[in-house]
């Protein structure tokens, strides 16, 4: 087993100068903006050593040297280097080398491959120990001495090693020697050793992993031509899934064109689709009543020049909804489950292959995924993580595990080309944005949500209720439940939004307001109520607990206590007094507002002070005290 452990693309496209990062042993997330070099990366990797004969991963200097520097290159005529690899060989793979070439002669765990536009090479950093390896051959074939190992200490290549086979009588030593032969036959050409050359070529370099590339543009079509798919006509990417198809079907294209019954081939097909299904709807939960349908049939068409009848075979490939009965052709399903399938399909060509080691590259996946959907996607990643080693390009915030940030690389297009950086070093709005917006996400899931939730107008609210439900619980009496998450919603005009978000989420919920709704709100509530998004008994206004007919939470208060508060609170004004007060107003907060002749004041101040002041049961009437456990009561009792 190899695994990459960092990578260094030196001139590739838009990356012009050395960039650098390491490769998480699982997953690797490269997130960025459009065209900032995300899916140039990919390439690169793949182009290294791609799983298939595949023309669209080979190198090529016309088309992927970085323009601007193309000319300076071929006017130097030097090797162009295109990327550089860095592998750990596992502890399994170092034993099985030993057992063949001898304990301790090769102890290396990292190597490195670099990748020229001309071909493939090896920094020369492997190192062995050749004469520990002669002298530990000469004595497990009996034949070990001096001078023969003295002798053999000099042999560089196979043509030197037969000459020293010429120049002994005993066959002993003859045979002997001849089974180094392996050893010494440099069929790679190397300068340096022979010994270092058959440790790659023999041990490192089949083990090497295999890349495979994936992104939307491999969707499966919904109908196959199978003689277009055979010539080669079809749209080069679209044909290597189909083919992926038959090949997982285990169908000769040729003997398929040929049969005039196409039962076998329908079964075939079918028992495929049903493995590829079965593990698609583990990790597709937007809609669980598709099925996927094969018809593959004979039709005769007529050539428009030649005027020709031409036979045709044909593979549709449709989606039923077996709930409405109705089926579409592929295409014309969601783009997002088109992708999922189509990626099962061509992933299921590696996955047949257990004797490779592959890297799993995906370029922007989920692309065309609903947020949830993006959420199932990354659990299907965790899963292949198991067995592989991902790399894929994002710039959706659902398509960052927010709890494993580490794994995140940053890139960025500047003036001297992409740039490549850990996702703490990164200082770029636009480029962190996904990063924030899932950690944001995260919080606001954890912190704020939770299965019980009860909806308030605003932070003062939050504060006022903690506050008293926890003067109340230090007297043995009823408080708010440790169950229940307030949720401060920023104002009336929001709660329709938060509670058919929460509600789509399958949360509980509970609104406790003020009373001073306006006529919008209102008729946005009685919608949630009519449509049966929340039950009316869970919208509780405060007026509910006080002899009022509007009310605020303030209005929980005796007067005198909250204009304790508030005066306390408000040193820029002089004390008010209850006397200054309109009583014929409603709501404590309207009086205040009326006296001083402002528009507002702000609510927070009040509650904030009587956070940090240390409140205690003693500075609450029992009036107070019952109004908010009367209150407490009743919303623990919804939920």
């Amino acid at each position: 087993m190899i695994n990459l452990k960092k990578v260094t693309l030196h001139k590739y496209k838009c990356i012009e100068n050395d960039q650098s990062f390491e490769v998480d042993k699982d997953i690797t997330v490269l997130v960025g903006m459009n065209e900032s070099g995300k899916t140039a990366i990919l390439e690169a990797l793949a182009k290294t050593n791609y799983f298939e004969e595949d023309k669209k991963f080979i190198f090529n200097a016309t088309h992927d040297y970085p323009r601007r520097e193309k000319k300076k290159m071929e006017r130097e005529g030097k090797r162009a280097k295109a990327i550089t690899c860095e592998f750990e060989i596992s502890t399994d793979l170092l034993s099985k080398i030993s057992e063949d070439i001898g304990t301790g002669v090769f102890e290396q765990n990292i190597i490195r491959q670099k990748t020229y536009y001309s071909g493939k090479d090896i920094v020369g950093d492997i190192t062995s120990d050749y004469k520990k390896f002669i002298r530990q051959k000469t004595k497990a074939l009996g034949i070990s001495s001096t001078t023969l190992n003295d002798k053999l200490y000099k042999v560089s290549n196979k043509e030197e090693l037969n000459k020293l086979i010429e120049y002994y009588k005993d066959n002993t030593i003859k045979t002997s020697l001849e089974s180094l032969g392996q050893y010494y036959e440099n069929k790679w050409g190397w300068r340096n050793s022979c010994l270092n050359e058959y440790i790659y070529r023999e041990h490192i370099f089949p083990n090497l992993p295999k890349y495979l590339y994936y992104d939307e543009y491999y969707a499966l079509p919904s109908r196959i031509c199978i003689e277009e798919l055979q010539n080669s006509q079809l749209d080069e990417d679209q044909s290597k899934t189909a083919k992926a198809l038959f090949e997982l079907a285990q169908i000769e294209i040729s003997e398929l064109i040929e049969a005039d019954d196409f039962e076998d081939f329908k079964a075939e097909l079918e028992a495929t689709q049903a493995i590829i299904t079965e593990e698609l709807f583990e990790f597709w939960s937007a809609n669980q009543n598709l099925d996927i349908q094969f018809d593959i049939d004979k039709k005769e068409k007529t050539d428009d020049q030649s005027n020709v009848t031409i036979v045709e075979h044909v593979l549709d490939i449709r989606v039923r909804n077996n709930r409405t009965k109705v089926s579409l052709p592929l295409k014309n399903r969601s783009k997002g489950f088109n992708w999922f399938f189509s990626f099962l399909v061509w992933f299921k060509k590696i996955q047949e292959d257990k004797n490779s080691n592959y890297i799993i590259l995906l370029d922007e996946p989920g692309l065309n995924l609903h947020a949830s959907a993006q959420a199932d996607l990354l659990k299907f990643i965790e899963k292949l993580s198991e067995d592989y080693q991902i790399i894929y390009t994002t710039h959706s915030p659902f398509m960052v595990d927010s709890q494993r940030l580490e794994r995140v690389r940053t890139v960025v297009e500047t003036e001297d080309g992409s740039v490549i950086s850990t996702s703490i070093q990164e200082k770029d709005p636009n480029t962190l944005f996904p990063l924030q917006a899932a950690l944001g996400y995260d919080i606001a899931q954890n912190l704020y949500i939770s299965k019980n939730n009860l909806l308030v107008e605003g932070v003062s609210d939050l504060v006022y209720l903690e506050i008293m439900s926890g003067i109340l619980q230090q007297n043995n009496r009823t408080g708010l439940s440790k169950e229940i998450t307030i949720i401060p919603i920023g104002g009336m005009d929001k709660v329709a939004t938060f509670v058919s978000l929460l509600r789509g989420n399958k949360l509980d919920i509970a609104c406790l307001l003020d009373s001073s709704i306006d006529n919008s709100s209102k008729s946005h509530i009685e919608n949630l109520v009519h449509e049966k998004l929340i039950q009316d008994k869970r919208i509780i206004f405060f007026d509910k607990f006080v002899e009022a007919k509007k009310a605020d939470i303030e209005d929980l208060f005796e007067k005198e206590e909250y204009l304790k508060i508030f005066n306390s609170a408000f040193h820029e004004y002089e004390d008010i007094s209850i006397s200054d007060l309109n009583s014929d107003i409603p709501r404590i907060v309207v009086q205040i507002n009326k006296f001083l002749n402002l528009p507002r004041y702000n609510h927070y101040r009040p509650a904030n002070f009587l956070a940090r002041s240390g409140a205690e049961s003693k500075d609450f009437s029992d009036n107070t005290l019952n109004r908010f456990e009367n209150m407490f009561e009743l919303v623990n009792s919804l939920f």
